[in-house]
């Protein structure tokens, strides 16, 4: 195994966590805010040492799946620790375990914080904040994907390391393509719900930070009272809609826009998220409003999100579940586990392997009534291998 190429590449992932931190630093500069010398000092750390391995390091033509993971796994590591630097040398309520579990929290899209007074962050950190969720969110392993000068192997052998197989099903494209895709995606689902949420009268600056929570389906707020802190139905309509847009596999995004054959409307697993979602929304808010606690539309409303907020792993909030009927908090606890579909900015188990799980029970049933026969489990029109749904079974139970 090669280390100076794993450093080499290392380099790229700081290079790029540079960039951003340099977005924030400039922030906090034009505010006066005491958290500009921490994102300053951050970002040059990240520039030298980022610099240093592209300038001494001979180029490669070769990765070994080896080196390939070992950029993978170490890259997320080392942009956590970065992450955490601007947060502890800022103080507060950052001490170094504190800044560590909000940095990861962020890169990984978890949205828990330590927190106790979000609102009282300078606006610079706060940006940098929402800006780890959105990295995070496709992962920095992608976004470095596209602007690595390395041979087109190289970039296969990275692809093949950060995306799961099932991942991969709704891409008839090669590895380069389907980065490209997915960046464009989320850039642009980015920018349309910062539009719309500041046509609806949020602040440019909150709109853009709760979008990058949301297509990263993070939840990373910053205010102390999440979305509720807004109490304004649109703002939570169309949160609500590109939260389930995001938990939608983005290469049927990408060909209902331009037309191909491969949408959201002609996926059979899209098709049966969207119906399962609609499902727990429906439960949730007969439940609540037969329980008395808010009017129908109110029900509806307060069910909607949660659910909504839950399945995709995004975690924004607008009420209290806690005391919430027990049938609802158990549909809660469903959807945390099972998310939004793969190829998402989702996390968990992702809707696809869960489905695939039932199709696979379903031959089972079959082998135990005719054990001769052939069956095989199919998903959007295609056979699944026995590797695939080995795969599956072992994620699932591990």
């Amino acid at each position: 195994m090669d280390k100076a190429v794993i450093i080499k590449h290392l380099g790229y992932i700081l290079l790029f966590n540079a960039l951003f931190l340099y977005i924030s630093a400039i922030v906090s500069f034009s505010f006066h805010e005491t958290s500009a010398i921490p994102l300053l000092y951050t970002a040059m750390v990240c520039t030298i040492f980022g610099l240093f391995p592209l300038i001494f390091s001979e180029p490669t033509e070769y990765l070994n799946f080896a080196e390939g993971l070992s950029i993978v796994v170490i890259g997320w590591m080392l942009t956590c620790v970065v992450g955490m630097l601007p947060y502890f040398m800022w103080g507060g309520e950052f001490t170094l375990t504190n800044a560590w579990f909000e940095s990861v929290s962020g890169y990984t899209t978890t949205g828990s914080t330590i927190l106790n007074d979000i609102e009282s962050l300078p606006k610079g950190l706060l940006l940098w904040r929402s800006l780890t969720h959105w990295i995070g969110g496709i992962g920095i392993i992608l976004f470095v994907l596209l602007i690595l000068p390395q041979s087109r192997h190289s970039r296969i052998v990275i692809y093949n390391t950060e995306i799961s197989d099932i991942s991969k099903m709704n891409f008839k494209l090669r590895a380069r393509q389907i980065v490209q895709v997915l960046a464009l995606v989320y850039v642009s689902l980015t920018f349309a719900e910062t539009l719309i949420l500041t046509l609806q009268g949020m602040s440019f600056f909150d709109a853009l930070t709760h979008s990058f929570a949301t297509i990263a389906t993070g939840g990373f707020s910053p205010k102390n009272m999440s979305i509720a802190a807004f109490d304004d139905v649109g703002m939570e309509i169309t949160i609500m809609v590109f939260m389930l847009i995001s938990g939608i596999h983005f290469g049927l995004i990408f060909g209902t826009i331009i037309g191909r054959k491969q949408n959201i409307l002609n996926s059979s697993i899209a098709k049966a998220f969207l119906s399962v979602v609609l499902i727990g929304v429906l439960i949730t808010a007969l439940k609540l409003y037969f329980s008395g606690y808010y009017g129908w539309w109110e029900s509806l409303r307060r069910g909607a999100f949660q659910i909504i907020s839950v399945g995709t792993t995004t975690g924004f909030a607008t009420a209290d579940t806690a005391d919430w009927p027990v049938i609802t908090r158990i549909l809660i606890i469903y959807f945390t586990i099972q998310c939004a579909m793969v190829g998402s900015t989702s996390g968990g188990l992702k809707f696809d392997r869960v489905y695939m799980f039932f199709k696979s029970v379903a031959k089972q049933v079959k082998l135990l009534q005719h054990p001769h026969g052939v069956f095989a489990t199919r998903m959007e029109k295609q056979s699944i291998s026995e590797r695939l749904e080995q795969q599956t079974m072992v994620f699932i139970i591990l």
